[in-house]
C-alpha cells in the first residue's frame, strides 16, 4: 500500500503545479492559521486527486479482551492513534474554532473560503480589549488632578468593562483549545464508559457517535489542505481471541464507523473465519441475526481475501528465517558451559541437566560442541529443499517457530539419553521429524502410543522392529468408533493422507526408536493419551450380552413355522392378485403342491384301510386327511 501510495504521488504531481502541504515542523502555523480562519471546500479538483496517503493503526484485541467494552477499545485506539500522529494542538484547535468542510455545486476551483464571522469577531474582541485599555489609561493615570469627577469615573466603568469582556472571551476560548489539548477524545470515551449503568444510556452512542465524526471532519480538513487523499487502515488482530460477545461489539463497532459512507477508514480483519463465525453464532445477542455466522461475515466483509497456500519456495524461505531468528536466549541455554548461569538453576536448566553426571569442564566443552553440531544438522533439515520433511511442515508462521523452538531442546535430550549408554538410537533427522509428527497428528500419534502401551501391558507387544504404522493401522477401526468422543482432539490433526504417507513411506518410525524417541518429546500432551485410555478402558468394561436358550426359544420357533403355515394360503392367493406376470409361475406352484398332498394323504388312507377295514375304518380314513391338513 506504501509503494502503491508513492507510485500514485508521482503520477500525480508529474501533471499538477502545486505540491503537497506538510503537517509537521514549520507547517504548523500555517495549519493553525487555516483552522481558524479559513472554511474548507470540497471542491471536483479535490474529488478527481489519485494521490493518497495511509496512516497504518494496529489495534489488538486481546489487550481490551478484559473489558466490558471491547468496541469502545477499538474507538480510542482510533483516536488516539490520529492524535499522536498529527499533534495534539491542531486537533484541539480544530475542536474548538474548526468548521466542517462545505461543498459547492458546479466547477468551483476556489478551496477556501475566509470566514468573516470569525475574523470580525476576533477584531471586535481586540478593538474591544484595546479600547477598554485605553480608557482605563486614560481613568487612572492619563488626566491632570484638576479634572477629576464625574468623568473620570465613567471612563474607569467603560473601560473596565470593555476589558473584561473582550478579556473573558479571549480566555474562554485559549481555555477550550488547552482543556481538548489535556483531554483528549480518548479519556472522554473511557469517562462514559466508567460511569454506572452506560449500557442503559440512550445518549452514550450518540456522544460517540460525535465523536467520530467530529474525527472524520478533521481528516476531511487536512485531505484539503494537503492536498491528497487521506484514509486510515486500521488492522484489528487476536479478535479470535476474545469471548464471543466482545467479538459481536467490535463487529457492531466497525458498522457504526462505516455507516457515513464519506468515512476515511479501512478495516483490516487479521482472523481466522471459522472461529469468527462459531462466535456469532454462539453469542446470546445475535440469534435470529447470525444464526450462519458465515453470511453475516459476508454481509460485513467487502473484500475477503484469504491468503493463499504458501509454495515451495516461499515455505523454505519461511522455514529459513525462522531457523536463523531463534531465540538467542534459548540457544545459549541449550548449549552453555557448566556455571554459566550462576548457582540459579531454573526449571529449563533442571529439565535439560536430567539424569546427567556433570564431568570435567573439557569433557562437558565437548558434548556442548557435539550438541550445537546435531541441533544444526537437525534444523538445516528443515529448510533443505532436497529432503521431503518441509512438505509435512504447516503453513502456519507460528507452527513454523514452534517446531523451530522445540527441535533443539528434543535434540539435546536425545543426546544425554545416548551418553547414558544407548550410543545408537534416532538420528537428528529423525528427530525433527518425530517433532514435526508431535506438532502435526497429536491425536493419531497418541493412539498408536496408546495401543502399543496397552498391548505391553497385556504381554502381547510387538518386535522393535515392528513399524509404529503397522501399529496404528491394525487399530485404526477402534478409533473410528470413537470419533464422537474425540471430536475436539481429532481436529488438532492435519492431513489424514499425509500422516499415512509420513509414517508408512517417508519417515517409518520402528516401535523401539518411539519408546526412544518418546522419553525425549516435549511437544506431545500427555492429557491426550490419558484420555484415550480412560475411554478405551471403559469400553472394555462393557458387560457381553447375556446367551439365549434354545429350550426356551424352541416353542417359540415352533409357533412361528405353524404360523407360517397358515398364513402361507393368503399369502399366495394375495401374491396371485397382485402380481398378474408371476400369476402362471404361482399357479404351476400350487399345482405341484396339490399333487404332492393328494399322493401323501391317498397312501394314508390306503394304510388305515388296511389296518383298520370295516365301516369305521372309512369314517377314520374320512377324517384323515382334515387331520393331516391341519397338522
Amino acid at each position: 500500500m506504501q509503494q502503491e501510495a508513492a507510485q500514485r504521488e508521482s503520477e500525480e504531481l508529474q501533471h499538477v503545479q502545486w505540491r503537497p502541504r506538510a503537517v509537521s515542523g514549520w507547517g504548523v502555523p500555517q495549519l493553525l492559521w487555516y483552522l481558524v480562519f479559513l472554511q474548507p471546500i470540497i471542491t471536483e479538483v479535490h474529488l478527481r486527486r489519485r494521490n493518497v496517503q495511509f496512516l497504518f493503526i494496529r489495534f489488538s484485541a486481546w489487550q481490551y479482551a478484559g473489558t466490558d467494552k471491547l468496541w469502545a477499545g477499538l474507538v480510542t485506539t482510533l483516536c488516539e492513534g490520529i492524535r499522536h500522529h498529527y499533534g495534539a494542538l491542531p486537533f484541539s484547535v480544530y475542536s474548538v474554532l474548526g468548521n466542517k468542510p462545505a461543498t459547492r455545486q458546479g466547477c468551483c476551483h476556489n478551496e477556501w473560503h475566509c470566514r468573516r464571522r470569525v475574523c470580525l469577531g476576533l477584531l471586535a474582541l481586540l478593538a474591544a480589549l484595546g479600547l477598554g485599555v485605553g480608557l482605563l489609561y486614560l481613568s487612572l493615570g492619563g488626566h491632570t488632578p484638576g479634572h477629576g469627577g464625574p468623568s473620570g469615573s465613567l471612563l474607569k466603568v467603560f473601560g473596565g468593562a470593555a476589558t473584561t469582556l473582550s478579556g473573558s472571551g479571549l480566555l474562554m476560548a485559549v481555555y477550550s483549545v488547552g482543556k481538548h489539548l489535556f483531554v483528549s477524545q480518548r479519556k472522554k470515551i473511557e469517562r462514559l464508559v466508567s460511569r454506572e449503568k452506560f449500557g442503559s444510556q440512550l445518549g452514550f452512542m450518540c456522544e460517540v457517535k460525535k465523536e467520530v465524526e467530529l474525527l472524520t471532519d478533521f481528516l476531511c480538513f487536512l485531505e484539503i489542505y494537503q492536498r491528497r487523499r487521506l484514509r486510515v487502515v486500521l488492522e484489528v488482530t487476536g479478535l479470535d481471541t476474545c469471548y464471543p460477545e466482545r467479538v459481536v461489539g467490535v463487529l457492531n463497532a466497525i458498522n457504526t464507523l462505516l455507516s457515513d459512507s464519506h468515512a476515511p477508514f479501512i478495516f483490516i480483519l487479521v482472523v481466522d473465519p471459522s472461529i469468527l463465525a462459531a462466535c456469532l453464532e454462539s453469542a446470546g445477542n445475535m440469534k435470529g441475526t447470525a444464526d450462519n455466522g458465515y453470511l453475516f461475515l459476508n454481509r460485513t466483509v467487502t473484500l475477503p481475501f484469504s491468503v493463499p497456500i504458501m509454495g515451495r519456495r516461499t515455505k523454505l524461505q519461511f522455514l529459513h528465517d525462522a531457523v536463523q531468528s531463534r531465540d538467542d536466549l534459548l540457544y545459549r541455554e541449550i548449549t552453555r558451559k557448566p556455571g554459566a548461569a550462576g548457582g540459579s538453576g531454573g526449571e529449563s536448566a533442571q529439565l535439560l541437566a536430567v539424569q546427567t553426571q556433570v564431568g570435567p569442564e573439557r569433557g562437558q566443552g565437548r558434548i556442548d560442541a557435539e550438541a550445537a553440531r546435531r541441533i544444526q544438522e537437525a534444523l538445516f533439515c528443515l529448510h533443505d529443499e532436497r529432503d521431503c520433511l518441509y512438505e509435512y511442515v504447516p503453513d502456519n508462521v507460528v507452527s513454523m517457530r514452534r517446531i523451530v523452538n522445540t527441535v533443539p531442546i528434543t535434540v539435546r535430550l536425545l543426546q544425554q539419553q545416548q551418553q547414558q549408554g544407548d550410543f545408537g538410537g534416532p538420528t537428528p533427522r529423525q528427530a525433527v521429524a518425530w517433532v514435526v509428527l508431535a506438532n502435526q497428528w497429536p491425536c493419531r500419534l497418541s493412539w498408536a502410543l496408546q495401543c502399543l502401551e496397552d498391548r505391553q501391558q497385556t504381554g502381547g507387544a510387538p518386535e522393535g522392529r515392528a513399524r509404529l504404522w503397522d501399529v496404528f493401522r491394525d487399530n485404526s477401526r477402534e478409533l473410528h468408533t470413537m470419533t464422537k468422543a474425540l471430536q475436539n482432539v481429532l481436529d488438532l490433526d492435519g492431513d489424514p493422507e499425509l500422516f499415512e504417507r509420513f509414517l508408512g513411506a517417508d519417515f517409518p518410525f520402528t516401535v523401539a526408536e518411539a519408546q526412544t524417541l518418546l522419553r525425549c518429546t516435549v511437544n506431545l500432551d500427555h492429557s491426550i493419551r490419558r484420555r484415550m485410555g480412560l475411554i478405551r478402558a471403559v469400553s472394555a468394561l462393557k458387560p457381553p450380552s447375556p446367551p439365549k436358550s434354545p429350550a426356551r426359544d424352541a416353542p417359540h420357533a415352533a409357533h412361528r413355522t405353524n404360523s407360517a403355515s397358515r398364513a402361507s394360503p393368503s399369502g399366495r392367493a394375495a401374491g396371485q392378485a397382485g402380481e398378474g406376470h408371476n400369476a402362471g409361475d404361482l399357479a404351476h406352484a400350487g399345482q405341484a403342491m396339490a399333487s404332492g398332498l393328494s399322493a401323501l394323504l391317498s397312501r394314508g388312507i390306503q394304510a388305515r384301510w388296511a389296518l383298520n377295514g370295516g365301516l369305521g375304518g372309512q369314517q377314520e380314513a374320512r377324517a384323515s386327511p382334515s387331520a393331516q391338513m391341519g397338522e
